[in-house]
């Protein structure tokens, strides 16, 4: 009994035994399998959530104005922290004061609250302890001056991670059109104005570095050989001149304030170039100030109105519809469209009886329409191809994203009707952006040649070659006849210089100015109708130098709407302001001007003495030259920064002298 009860006991014992053998042996197998065969798929999962490659953002490419002036820049700012077990105790206690006394001069903090902060890290083991954010780069370089922190990481424990945040050195000076160029969670990029269509020059290449993770899920940086530091982006250098930008910022910015107007836009063009030298874009808020909002002219469409009567009308005298001296009946300054549909003159009781030139100058609604439905209602699509043939329905391609295409219907479209072809000859029924409808009035100064926009003169790195420069880009080298140019010149010069000019309220004895006013209607179909005032043009009108654009929306009807009272004065503003500091090379005789002095009364006229100009204004210069009865030329305006004939000279009465002025 005993015998059988012990062999049951030690065949169980010999089972657990071989249980257990054979449990050992699966186990290491096991073991082995995951270490030999699996080893080096669970080595890159360890180490994916110890260590990971962080991308380092490269610093953006500047974006400059015409003459150097920075727009945009990328700033480093810099994150500082600790690694409070890296020290050795000696080198920490002999230094710990010293270092909390410095930190407390350079970052402005309480010495007590520094130190204390320094012990509770090294008590702690935090390896990760924050010393400040967004520094700049000249407080980093003080922080690593300092006692522990001036040793290599390995040995100092100290942390440095750089941002870089892109900023405005000049405020919001043509911010929406400088723009920005934003990454979403998808990776997708967001991209408006010049930062977001030249984005892939203004990057630059990322970089990358290797980070540890440490406690509480905080990663620190670890020196590695396969590290890569980022690359900075191309520079951008932009047609935008500053002076010019200011000009026209404040005298729209003035305007929009004192119509309480919606939101505005005003652009200035280089001539033969097409180089856009300012472009302003305000939008009002809800307590009534004005920021940079949208960029109103490159993507806004619109009725252009009146403005749109220069384009109708190049197209009537290139088809021989009308000449200048022919007659129009304004009738009674209404006409009617179906029993229904009223075109109305701004003059009550109409101008009756007046020439085509007279038409435009006054801007009557009535007499264009006449123009242009008269001739062209039996075959409206011969009026509509003369506009294409001139390019205004494509849009002018500009650099920037944004920009639409103008809408012009065609006899072919399906909702066309019977209305279109007289809606379309003042400005209606169809749509523009201010730019487009600028790059038109531009042709015209620029003796028919239509010009693409442009905002970038080049793209370049400091010290190297450009990659790019812009040239100038002709859309179309020929818009309209020469004998058309000069008498749509005529007319445009007529708006502002003939009393019945509708624009002659921004005449001025100095230069002359050429152009059009324009009011169209916004929400015409509803009771409560809004406006936009704009006008368009180029000075010296004999010599264009610049076209300009000014388009107002929405101005407080109590205050006033017509372009030739809210656009009109903004547009002089800016010219005049532009024309005077304009450097002039100029030769004015003493016989020219009137002299304020009898050159009778000096007895010294061949043994006159210059005086010291330098430093004097040009009017007191002026002065003082014209008494002593000099010729002279004057370069430049301001003050007097250089004269050719050096002081205490004796010269004789009608003697040449030059003053360069600054």
């Amino acid at each position: 009994m005993i015998d059988e009860l012990l062999k049951k006991i030690m065949n169980r014992f010999y089972f657990v035994i071989c249980f257990m053998i054979i449990f050992s042996f699966v186990l290491m197998g096991k073991l082995i399998y995951i270490q030999v065969v699996q080893g080096e798929k669970y080595k890159i999962i360890a180490s994916n959530q110890t260590v990971k490659n962080v991308v380092l953002q490269p610093s953006r490419g500047n974006i400059y104005s015409e003459h150097g002036s920075l727009m945009a820049t990328s700033v480093a700012q810099y994150e500082v922290r600790w690694d409070s077990k890296v020290p050795t105790n000696s080198l920490y206690n002999n230094n710990k004061e010293k270092l909390a006394k410095d930190l407390s001069l350079i970052l402005q903090t309480p010495y007590t609250k520094l130190y204390e902060s320094l012990e509770n890290a090294r008590k702690n083991n935090n390896r990760y302890m924050l010393i400040a954010k967004n520094l700049s780069y000249s407080k980093l370089k003080k922080i690593r001056s300092l006692p522990i922190f001036n040793l290599p990481s390995f040995k100092g424990g100290l942390i440095v991670e750089q941002q870089i945040k892109r900023e405005h050195p000049l405020g919001k000076i043509a911010e929406r059109t400088i723009g920005y160029e934003q990454k979403n969670l998808n990776g997708n990029y967001f991209r408006v104005g010049i930062e977001g269509a030249f984005g892939t020059y203004l990057r630059g290449e990322e970089g990358r570095r290797l980070k540890q993770r440490i406690a509480n899920g905080q990663w620190k940086p670890i020196n590695d050989v396969n590290e890569k530091e980022p690359t900075q982006g191309h520079d951008v250098y932009t047609t935008i001149n500053l002076n010019i930008q200011d000009i026209t910022h404040s005298a729209l910015l003035e305007q929009l304030e004192k119509y309480k107007a919606d939101h505005g836009t005003a652009v200035v063009m280089e001539t033969k170039t097409g180089k856009i030298r300012a472009i302003v874009n305000l939008g009002r808020t809800s307590k009534g100030t004005y920021y940079e909002k949208l960029n109103y002219a490159v993507g806004e469409l619109n009725e252009p109105g009146s403005t749109f009567k220069l384009i109708s009308m190049i197209a009537a005298l290139e088809d021989k519809a009308i000449d200048l001296e022919d007659l129009v009946d304004t009738g009674n300054g209404e006409i009617t469209f179906y029993n229904k549909y009223k075109v109305r003159d701004v003059k009550k009781g109409g101008y009756g009886l007046i020439p085509a030139s007279k038409v435009f100058e006054l801007s009557s609604n009535v007499g264009m329409v006449n123009i242009v439905h008269n001739y062209y209602k039996d075959d409206p699509s011969k009026f509509v191809n003369r506009l294409y043939n001139m390019g205004v329905n494509k849009p002018l391609g500009v650099s920037i994203k944004g920009e639409p295409k103008p809408k012009i219907p065609y006899p072919s479209d399906k909702d066309w009707d019977g209305l279109d072809l007289p809606w379309m000859a003042y400005g209606y029924g169809l749509s523009m952006t201010p730019l487009q409808i600028l790059s038109f009035y531009n042709a015209i100064a620029n003796n028919g040649e239509l010009l693409r926009p442009q905002l970038i003169e080049k793209i370049t790195n400091t010290g190297e070659k450009p990659q790019k420069v812009f040239k100038k880009e002709i859309i179309n080298p020929s818009i309209c006849s020469e004998e058309t140019l000069i008498k749509i010149k005529s007319m445009l010069f007529n708006v502002v210089d003939k009393k019945w000019g509708t624009a002659n309220q921004i005449k001025d004895s100095l230069f002359n100015l050429a152009g059009k006013t324009g009011t169209s209607q916004l929400d015409y179909t509803k009771k409560e109708v809004q406006y936009i005032s704009s006008f368009v043009g180029y000075f010296p009108a004999e010599n264009p130098r610049y076209s300009c654009i000014v388009v107002i929306h929405r101005p407080d009807k109590s205050l006033g709407y017509y372009g030739s009272t809210v656009a009109a004065p903004v547009f002089k503003k800016i010219a005049k302001k532009i024309y005077i500091s304009t450097p002039k090379n100029i030769i004015i005789k003493p016989s020219e001007i009137r002299l304020s002095l009898n050159k009778a009364q000096n007895d010294k006229k061949n043994n006159i003495e210059i005086p010291d100009l330098l430093g004097k204004t040009s009017l007191d210069a002026i002065s003082i030259v014209e008494k002593l009865g000099l010729n002279f030329k004057i370069v430049g305006n301001g003050r007097v920064i250089k004269q050719s004939i050096k002081p205490g000279t004796k010269i004789k009465v009608g003697q040449l002298i030059v003053l360069e002025f600054s």
